[in-house]
């Protein structure tokens, strides 16, 4: 009865100490003013109506002064006092009754908009700087809605369970994302940030919302507006050092807040097809400072992915000396492949405290970290801290996609939820492994796991060695205790020609720590063992693709390839500095293979057809031999940052290059092995972003080798060249050197790949051409041995054609000019090209 009447009197003390305030803004014609900023006079603390204009906000008994903001409209001040009940308040506001003050008309006419910018570019660095460190309360609500989906993309019908499971009604209208986040953000000069998310709630999902981007701020000359994604260039501020370069200025009046007068200046971009906002800012008359803002991105602005976004915000001091920014709206619409989208991004920020001092290691890598019950929490506490009203369709999406969610998890292990999976999953289609290939989950209460079986005619290849080549592989995945993931992928290889079975297994397994606050130490063990074929290159700079297709059509059987029984081991350790350290022993028999077939689709080519070894570096085929080599990685990219969350962390980067040495031995008489070496290499590689100059990608390296007593050609080092149109890895391959003929055993060798992205850079002054948002590309590739043995390289291009092609005209000097040659290539670049470049290259071996 005691612990009774104690939770009563709790109760009736949260009751009777927090009010709510709440309301709906309207403007004079009655119409709804959506996210007005609401704000407790003389402090951060308010919210954001939402988009039906309503707001609410808790507050403890009090007498209060309610502020009401919207830009066009004229600031409202309501008196309220508050006992032990919710109050309601309604706001009507004016239109905005711009005063045009009296001005001295310059001899060149100029807007007296520009004086006020010219003022606030001076003190906008002072602006930026002017708090060293500070922490305040976010609270972020982030909606994305469709508007239409259609019912085929690409040709392709989008399944009524997809758009059953994202709860879209018969015309593909409904929310597709939901989700809030309580987090404390710090800030300390000049990039010190970390933000500590307190709690975080998806609508339908047990996953973490993301509060991101904390700030955008005009204070910097380029502003980044979520993923580089958008324009890797950045967007300028209408108070850069050189903004009137960039933007008209109209001003349009102003107007009395406080007893302060504020100027409202329209912002009109001067060229089209360049980074540039439009729209209103207001800045104060005297001490220059940012009032608020509505400004707008649109595809003429260089924006990608998105069609149009609108960013909104309002400031409010909360000092004598210090103003920040209180609400932040951005609004985006998409609209491609028949695909309707909007979205809402609202931002509330309170409780600033500008004279924060932390401990000396508050700062570390992880810069934003989750708690530990981060996505615990009830509706309730939801319903009792939010600053920003749920719309109607909010309230459905939580309450519907919840619901089912918990019904989902309750009955995961249940008999009748893993029959359920099992037939959502369908019967298995022989046929399918042809062409799809088969993905299927096992579902069981303690014993689920992943396997499949690869397309066969979709890796089936041809080259001279082996005729037709058929391969089956497939995969199998489990997670065992203790973080730990198994994987198994067998192949089976057969020529058709030479009637050679090759077949061998990799496992891999892979383990993570769980602890919340413990440092990263991710291990992964890998072994390898069988029959296969390899080519020279163990990078594999040849795709079975592009080879089978150059030697049935044109006779150039450019991969060359050899067998080999072999057993392999690796271990991997990646720490949480940044650090990765690996160490990998490999055991071959090597076996020559030779060409067994001339075949090509159009019989006089099949006069081209060369050897399978590397006839440009050796007389004749190697003898059958075996060799062992162990291998050592280390890698360094310092300044790593992290996004933690419970149980797992996430690396997000480091402006700092990643620094890698590699050493190799060949270890001789061990197991019969005949080779007997000593090499390394050293490489230093980053992605500079220069903004609106664009972004600058490099890779640059050195080594050679210690000893090369004996050494076979399948160890020499390689010089990544390509002889196809299709255009080999960037900063990683030389497009127009020949594959083999450079491989060296010297003491000593260099190399570079550096490229420059312009992003849009000279490109968007061209007329006409700039609406196609086609970028240039420049830079080389390089190799230097010796005066006898040398490549230079020099390309320009173009990327993110349909936003996926790169084409580059290529010249080539070798041997200091001697031999010159210019050729064309295709490749992946761009929005989504450079993905697809990623992808096509993920598979490729880096050592054994």
């Amino acid at each position: 009865m005691r612990k009774f009447f104690l939770l009563l009197a709790i109760l009736i003390a949260i009751k009777t100490s927090a009010q709510k305030i709440y309301g709906t803004v309207f403007n004079a014609k009655g119409d709804l003013l959506p996210y007005s900023s609401i704000t407790i006079k003389g402090t951060t603390t308010g919210a954001s109506a939402n988009n039906r204009a309503r707001f609410a906000f808790n507050v403890t008994p009090g007498n209060y002064i309610i502020v009401c903001q919207h830009i066009g409209y004229t600031t409202q001040e309501k008196a309220i006092t508050i006992n032990t009940h919710d109050e309601e308040v309604v706001f009507i506001l004016a239109e905005q009754k711009l005063v045009m003050k009296e001005v001295v008309v310059k001899s060149n006419g100029e807007d007296p908009a520009y004086q006020i910018i010219r003022e606030a570019i001076k003190k906008r660095p002072g602006y930026f700087k002017q708090v060293n460190a500070f922490t305040c309360d976010l609270y972020a609500k982030d909606m994305i809605k469709l508007r239409h989906l259609p019912t085929k993309i690409f040709g392709r019908k989008i399944p009524d369970a997809d758009r059953q499971e994202m709860m879209l009604d018969t015309l593909g209208v409904g929310i597709i994302y939901l989700s809030e986040s309580v987090a404390k953000v710090a800030i300390q000069q000049p990039d010190k940030f970390k933000m500590q998310v307190v709690s975080s709630r998806v609508s339908g999902s047990s996953g973490f919302g993301f509060s991101f981007p904390t700030f955008i701020s005009l204070y910097q000359n380029t502003v980044t507006i979520f993923a580089e994604q958008l324009n890797p260039r950045g967007f300028i501020s209408p108070l850069a050092d050189k903004a009137i370069s960039f933007y008209k200025f109209k001003f349009l009046g102003s107007f009395w807040e406080n007893g302060k007068e504020i100027n409202s200046i329209r912002v009109i971009p001067r060229r089209d097809y360049e980074p540039l906002f439009s729209g209103i800012i207001n800045i104060t008359e005297n001490d220059w400072r940012i009032h608020s803002f509505d400004l707008k991105l649109t595809k003429k602005s260089q924006l990608e992915i998105i069609d149009t976004l609108q960013i909104t915000q309002f400031h409010v001091p909360v000092n004598d000396e210090v103003w920040r920014v209180k609400n932040q709206l951005l609004h985006f619409n998409f609209n491609k492949l028949g695909i309707d989208a909007i979205g809402n991004f609202v931002n509330v920020y309170t409780d600033y405290n500008v004279a924060a001092k932390f401990a000396k290691n508050y700062f570390d890598r992880v810069i934003i970290k989750y708690d530990t019950n981060v996505n615990k929490k009830p509706a309730a506490y939801w319903d009792s801290i939010r600053p920003v009203p749920l719309e109607k369709e909010e309230v459905k999406d939580y309450l519907v996609k919840d619901s089912l969610f918990e019904r989902q998890k309750d009955s995961a292990i249940s008999k009748t939820a893993i029959d359920s999976l099992k037939k959502k999953q369908g019967k298995v289609k022989v046929l399918d492994v042809f062409w799809s290939g088969i993905s299927r989950t096992h579902y069981s209460k303690l014993h689920t796991y992943n396997w499949g079986v690869n397309s066969l005619l979709k890796n089936l290849e041809y080259n001279t060695a082996e005729g037709l080549v058929l391969n089956v592989g497939g995969y199998y995945e489990k997670n065992l205790p203790a973080a730990r993931r198994l994987t198994v992928m067998p192949n089976i290889r057969y020529g058709f020609s030479n009637a050679h079975l090759n077949a061998w297994t990799d496992i891999t397994l892979r383990s993570r720590d769980l602890e919340l606050d413990k440092k990263i130490k991710r291990e992964e063990w890998a072994f390898s063992a069988g029959k296969r074929v390899s080519q020279f290159n163990k990078e594999s700079p040849i795709t079975p693709l592009v080879n089978s297709i150059s030697t049935l059509l044109y006779g150039d059987n450019f991969m060359k390839t050899y067998e080999n029984y072999f057993v392999a081991t690796g271990f991997t350790k990646r720490y949480e500095s940044g650090l990765r350290f690996s160490i990998k022993a490999l055991y071959e028999d090597r076996i020559p293979l030779n060409n067994t077939t001339k075949f090509t689709v159009f019989k006089s080519d099949s006069v081209d057809i060369t050897p399978n070894y590397p006839y440009e570096k050796i007389a004749t085929q190697f003898n059958r031999y075996q060799a062992v080599i162990v291998s050592t990685d280390i890698s360094y990219k310092p300044g790593q940052q992290y996004v933690q969350f419970p149980y797992r962390k996430v690396a997000i980067g480091s402006k700092y290059p990643t620094f890698t040495l590699n050493y190799t031995r060949g270890l001789n008489g061990i197991f019969g092995s005949d080779v007997n070496f000593d090499k390394w290499k050293f490489n230093v590689a980053n992605d500079n972003n220069f903004k609106l100059w664009g972004l600058l990608k490099y890779n640059v390296g050195v080594g050679g080798f210690l000893n090369n007593k004996t050494v076979y050609i399948q160890d020499y080092q390689h010089f990544n060249g390509n002889r196809s149109t299709l255009a080999a890895e960037y900063l990683n391959s030389f497009q127009l050197s020949s594959y083999y003929a450079n491989s060296t055993t010297a003491k000593f060798y260099g190399m570079a790949h550096i490229e420059h992205h312009f992003n849009g850079l000279l490109t968007n002054k061209i007329p006409g051409f700039n609406q196609l948002n086609w970028n240039l590309v420049a830079g080389t590739n390089t190799f230097y041995i010796n005066q006898l043995s040398n490549h230079v390289e020099l390309f320009i291009g173009l990327e993110n054609i349909l936003k996926i092609f790169r084409v580059d005209f290529i010249t080539a000097f070798e041997n200091g000019g001697r031999r010159r040659t210019s050729a064309i290539s295709i490749g992946f670049g761009g929005l989504l090209g450079g993905t697809i470049n990623k992808v096509v290259n993920t598979d490729k071996t880096n050592g054994f």
